[in-house]
């Protein structure tokens, strides 16, 4: 069973939730941008969370199906069609061979995640199928898809089998689910967020000015953007000394600030050590909202203690377990 790729997209890369475990050694955990997506679509279609699936960027791809196939595709509206007919978003589909999978392109957001039962058969790396792009390994050998390129799936879970088997195809391309993912947890979603956010560890560094703009003005995702960090343009920020520091340990969601003065909020594919002061760190519910910024799109963060972070981390943990709960039922 397998997918072939007649159109790549702008930025299209296989990815799951990353290799946890090795930055000790200089390697960044990677993985989904939007994990809270990847997780969910993985779900709907009785994978496992971190089955490998299709990271899609603004732009997504074209795809012949080789073979049957039982889909979802969640996060940002890339504008999924089958043989020109839309997709909807957030459900289980079931898809005949032969039907083209298209995309439109992003009507809001900025990634969608394309999980297939059994999720993309890449080789795994240091416990990973994720593509590392930088440092050119992972996925599909280190690089995004290309034209041509015959995406393999592996074998399907039993869940699997019996949640499409509850979706009648008949004589159409594609049947879509009469249920979908949806609740509090997916409320996150959505232009211009406001994204909450704990003091750095060099946070008292700042002028005293520069700690208000920071929680109080509107900041906009640079071009200079990508799965390694984004630069946000705004007022600018100063700290008192200005001296250099040396390099500490970083994370998803490390708010640095290099001398120009606009910050860096670090992604997926961040380094896994920094020489800039560390003002910020994004609460890791908030990183799916950060992920599906685009350029120009507007950011504003709003402190929490580290308290309220893990309050919401937690919560955000049991509304994935009962859509999983749910889902599980249905099958």
């Amino acid at each position: 069973m397998s997918l072939r790729v007649l159109r790549p997209g702008l930025l299209t890369t296989v990815q799951d939730l990353g290799r946890p475990g090795h930055q000790a050694e200089g390697v960044t955990v990677g993985g989904a941008m939007d994990p809270l997506a990847l997780r969910i679509a993985n779900l709907l279609v009785g994978n496992a969370e971190a089955a490998a699936a299709l990271e899609l960027t603004l732009v997504g791809p074209t795809l012949r199906l080789e073979a049957d196939v039982f889909f979802s595709v969640c996060g940002g509206d890339l504008q999924p069609a089958i043989d020109g007919r839309p997709v909807p978003m957030w459900h289980p589909v079931r898809a005949r061979a032969g039907a083209t999978l298209s995309f439109r392109g992003a009507a809001s957001g900025c990634r969608a995640y394309l999980a297939v039962a059994g999720g993309i058969d890449v080789p795994v790396v240091l416990g990973s199928r994720s593509t590392h792009l930088r440092a050119r390994f992972g996925g599909l050998d280190g690089r995004a898809v290309r034209e041509g390129d015959v995406l393999r799936l592996g074998p399907r879970p039993e869940l699997s089998g019996r949640l499409e088997a509850r979706i009648p195809l008949e004589n159409a391309p594609f049947a879509a689910a009469d249920w979908l993912a949806a609740g509090a947890v997916l409320a996150g979603y959505g232009p211009d967020p406001v994204v909450r956010m704990m003091r750095g560890p060099e946070f008292d560094r700042l002028t005293a000015a520069s700690r208000e703009r920071l929680f109080e003005a509107e900041f906009r995702v640079a071009p200079e953007s990508d799965r390694m960090g984004y630069r946000l343009e705004g007022p600018r920020l100063e700290t008192t000394d200005g001296a250099e520091m040396i390099s500490e340990g970083v994370a998803a969601g490390t708010l640095q600030l290099p001398p120009g003065g606009d910050p860096i909020a670090l992604m997926a594919d961040r380094q896994t050590t920094g020489g800039y002061p560390r003002i910020g760190q994004i609460a890791t519910v908030d990183l799916p909202r950060m992920a599906q910024l685009r350029p120009g799109d507007g950011v504003r963060f709003r402190e929490v203690g580290l308290a309220e972070a893990q309050a919401l981390y937690l919560a955000r943990e049991r509304g994935i377990e009962r859509i999983a709960d749910a889902i599980r039922l249905k099958g």
